[in-house]
């Protein structure tokens, strides 16, 4: 098909293969027959001249449910090259292709990495382009290892050029490709294209034909030879299915033999020509009609060669080579599929089920379509399909049939239940709701009911639901605990307690909560019962769950799962060091087992206990991963709740323009769903940013919402691990009373628990608060362990310090001073490094002005990269860390280099401090 007007077009997507590594891909939306494949052939045969090797994939309709097809034809040319994946990823990648005898399911973007690893080995030798046409059809497990890795080729000499219809959905969509789309011809561009295929086509026809094609240029190409046949009434359908018409009408003049071996290669899930015309075979040989008319010669028996197909060669259906089947154009498809009787699909559908002997995970869905009614044996063998796969989106389509196919009003309840809880792992909400509720629609035991409680709350964390739902799904705990139901108790107790922390239900609810996880019979020291207690009482069982955490701390690395449950814990409670060191030690277990949505949420409670605890250096490269890695992962409120963390680092450090709209951004997000947490760190960058700038009675203003019950930003326990920059901001506000008063409102709290960031907050403001008498204040807080705290001890001498220059003692001030300004030039603290340094020139002391880090000059990917790289990892190493490929790691030491003024990564240890593994 000539071009056309698409000049532009292809002047575009030869850049790609041009420069191959500037950009991540193309994607070309546009309606079917617009002219996206042909520009995309065009492509394909520029990169060949260029010497740009070429990997091809394409989704296909009836192949949509076979996990990781389109990924297998995508890879498979390169399979020679997985022996030098690292084991994980090979592993990985072998299973999820169905080159291993593994039956662990892979993570997806463990595939992905592996994916991308292998891809970018590839290009290092030759650039690639990957093509991957229809993406609206490929399996969903194929699109998001192509979607993880367009995200990160960005500097690979690899491109993407993908192709999707107007209007469908695809993960490769929110990846960052550039987007063209294609639409009609001009009407000059139509006619001459026109011309060049029909030359011949009488006047009235044209008209006919133009009119009908609005400038489809496949439409122009189809309809002249169809639109005798077209019937007026057609005139009227939709463009697509005037198409279909036109294929369907085409196909309809074919022999018998023909039509039939058609209807087989539309239905087949595979291109095989073998077992197209196999199961063909067997279709021609069980009918009656036509043993008939073979026996009198009328029809000529049927050979199981291509010759068969030859026909619809001729017509201009499909072509055939290398032993494969493919459709001129998926209309093509789909019309056969339109013309055909369902009880001529169903019997197709057999027909290649009987074929696909030795395939059992494509043949029971061949059998599944060719059932009618009940068929408990089809819906086990789905089941166990389900249950075997390597992927949760194509374990749901398998689950939710099994249980149309199931006659038992429990039996059936269950698998969908089953189904719905598999779309919650694969993260799609309207499924779930919708397999719920028709779930819903059957009668249910007690057990079922709260499985389908849980589910519906399984998403965000339940931030859009009233506060009220926490204490119905405690009361609901309890009731399915006590019918014998333990695993399903916990899980939904898990989702009341969760609630707890994003909103605020009030003491009555928590109490509530709390004495239905009192009478669950979990061991003394659980981690998952300790992160309950903290969230639901993190003040109350303060005292106890510390005195285990200091235990369990010794134990860590063992159990991953527990690990995250104590870092969310420790968290609770205000034990900030102990936080940041369980969160580091489960981030390396989600890692490698590339469970990125559990990694993100342990990369945020680390990124928000190392901020809080100064170590800016460190929390900042997390919290930009935990960032994007939400994103990714579709967790937008995690998002929000590490961008306010970015944003506070960023305040911390002094890039106040910085702060301001992080901070504004987290806040669009927690203010629609009422994240409260967010919000509150929203109000302490605020708070943070004032204070910076003198503005003091902004500061307090700020900082007090977060002890207002009124306020959507109120949280009693962050609330109460803030009050080093509440009573900071109260002093120089004027506001000394009213931080007295609510002090004193926290003394049973302090009471209560031991917790650290509680009580050095506490200390600090009962010391900035003593006027006078300050000096036994100030020196109880310095006197007490701030281990792991630095920032807090910096604040504490900073603020002796000027207190000390007050009462005139000058000569004492300077050592606090100084010493304030050491902590805070090292963590990065810029705006109270200058505070330092202003005072000490009150006190008579001159300070050298700070020099930047070397950490300061790089972002924090980068920043991430060299302190990785200044450990000893290898690229590859780190690659494997960072879900990158090692060439990318390898691309960015090369920038990172400069910017450091260093040669070489030998010197990298020396500028950047190595991080403890528990922080990696």
């Amino acid at each position: 098909m000539p071009l056309f007007g698409r000049d532009i077009e292809l002047k575009d997507l030869s850049a790609l293969v041009d420069r191959p590594g500037e950009r991540s891909g193309i994607l070309i939306e546009g309606e079917p027959g617009i002219g996206k494949s042909t520009l995309v052939e065009q492509t394909v045969a520029t990169a060949s001249t260029a010497g740009v090797r070429v990997l091809r994939t394409a989704g296909v309709e009836a192949e949509s449910t076979l996990v990781f097809a389109g990924l297998h034809r995508l890879l498979y040319p390169l399979r020679r090259g997985f022996d030098a994946l690292p084991t994980r990823q090979f592993e990985a990648l072998a299973t999820a292709l169905g080159m291993s005898d593994s039956t662990d399911e892979p993570s997806v973007h463990l595939v992905g990495l592996a994916a991308l690893t292998l891809l970018a080995d590839t290009a290092a030798d030759r650039p690639l382009l990957l093509v991957a046409e229809d993406v609206q059809w490929l399996d969903l497990a194929s699109a998001e290892v192509l979607a993880f890795v367009a995200r990160r080729i960005d500097s690979e000499p690899v491109a993407l050029l993908a192709t999707r219809r107007d209007g469908a959905s695809s993960p490769l969509s929110a990846t960052g490709l550039t987007v063209m789309r294609l639409g009609p011809l001009t009407d000059g561009d139509a006619n001459a294209l026109l011309d060049a295929i029909a030359p011949d086509l009488p006047a009235p026809a044209r008209h006919r034909v133009l009119a009908e094609s609005h400038g489809n240029p496949l439409a122009l190409t189809e309809l002249p030879t169809a639109a005798a046949d077209l019937t007026e009434a057609a005139a009227g359908l939709p463009l697509t299915e005037r198409l279909e018409q036109a294929f369907s009408t085409r196909g309809a003049t074919l022999p018998a033999p023909t039509r039939t071996a058609l209807l087989v290669a539309a239905l087949n899930d595979g291109d095989s020509a073998a077992e197209t015309l196999t199961a063909a075979g067997l279709l021609l040989k069980s009918d009656p009609a036509a043993a008939r008319l073979t026996a009198t010669g009328l029809l000529p028996e049927f050979a199981a060669t291509t010759e068969v197909l030859a026909p619809a060669v001729t017509a201009r259906l499909i072509d055939i080579g290398s032993g494969a089947v493919t459709f001129r154009h998926p209309l093509v498809r789909s019309a056969l599929v339109a013309a055909a009787s369902a009880e001529e699909r169903r019997g197709a559908h057999l027909a290649l089920a009987e074929t696909l002997a030795e395939s059992p995970e494509r043949q029971v869905w061949h059998r599944a379509s060719g059932t009618t009614g009940a068929d408990e044996d089809v819906a086990a063998a789905l089941e166990d399909a389900a249950e075997r796969s390597r992927h949760r989106g194509g374990a749901v389509e398998a689950m939710e049939r099994a249980a149309v196919l199931t006659l038992a009003p429990g039996r059936r309840a269950d698998r969908l239940l089953r189904a719905a809880e598999l779309a919650v792992d694969a993260g799609r909400r309207e499924t779930v709701d919708r397999l719920v509720d028709a779930a819903r629609m059957l009668p249910l035991t007690a057990g079922q009911r709260a499985t389908a409680s849980w589910l519906l709350s399984g998403f965000e964390d339940g931030m859009r639901e009233s506060p009220t739902r926490i204490g119905e799904l405690a009361t609901l705990a309890a009731a399915v605990a006590a019918d014998g139901y333990p695993d399903p108790a916990l899980r939904i107790l898990w989702a009341a307690a969760s609630r707890c922390f994003w909103s605020e239900p009030g003491p009555d609810i928590r109490r509530a909560v709390l004495a239905v996880a009192d009478s669950f019979a979990m061991p003394d020291g659980d981690p998952a019962r300790l992160a309950i207690d903290s969230i639901v009482a993190p003040f109350e069982r303060g005292d106890q769950v510390l005195r285990h955490l200091k235990v369990l701390a010794t134990t860590t690395g063992r159990d991953t799962d527990a690990d995250h449950f104590l870092s969310s814990a420790a968290y609770q409670v205000g034990a900030f060091d102990l936080a940041a060191h369980f969160a580091g030690a489960a981030a390396p277990g989600f890692r490698s087992a590339g469970q990125l949505g559990l990694l993100t949420r342990a990369l945020a409670i680390q990124a928000w206990s190392l901020a809080r605890l100064g170590d800016l250096a460190a929390a900042a490269p997390i919290a930009a991963e935990a960032a994007a890695f939400a994103l990714e992962t579709d967790q937008p409120f995690m998002h929000a709740s590490v961008t306010a963390v970015r944003a506070e680092i960023a305040a911390l450090r002094g890039d106040y323009t910085e702060a301001a709209a992080l901070a504004a951004d987290a806040e669009r997000t927690g203010l629609a769903a009422g994240a409260r947490p967010v919000l509150a760190t929203v109000q302490l960058t605020r708070g943070l940013i004032a204070l910076g700038e003198g503005r003091f009675d902004d500061a307090y203003t700020d900082l007090a919402r977060i002890h207002d019950p009124r306020d959507t930003a109120y949280s009693p326990a962050l609330a109460a691990y803030f009050l080093t920059e509440l009573a900071e901001a109260a002093v120089r506000a004027g506001q000394a009373d009213a931080m007295t008063a609510l002090l004193r409102g926290l003394e049973p709290a302090a009471a209560a628990t031991p917790s650290p960031a509680l009580h050095i907050g506490m200390r600090y403001a009962r010391a900035v608060l003593a006027g006078d008498a300050a000096a036994e204040s100030f020196a109880a807080a310095l006197a007490a362990d701030l281990t792991g705290w630095p920032a807090e001890r910096g604040r504490l001498h900073l603020a002796y310090g000027e207190w000390l220059r007050r009462q005139r003692r000058v000569v004492e001030s300077r050592t606090h001073l100084r010493t304030a300004r050491e902590i805070f030039d090292a963590l990065g603290f810029t705006a109270w490094s200058e505070r330092a340094r202003l005072e000490l020139r009150s006190a008579g002391e001159s300070s050298p002005n700070r020099d930047p880090d070397a950490r300061e000059r790089l972002t924090p990917h980068e920043l991430s990269i060299a302190q990785l790289a200044a450990q000893g990892l290898t690229n590859r190493e780190i690659g494997q860390r960072l879900y990158l490929s090692h060439r990318t790691v390898s691309t960015h030491l090369h920038r990172i280099f400069p910017k450091l003024g260093i040669s070489s990564r030998g010197d990298l240890a020396a500028l950047l401090p190595a991080l403890d593994e528990t922080t990696s």
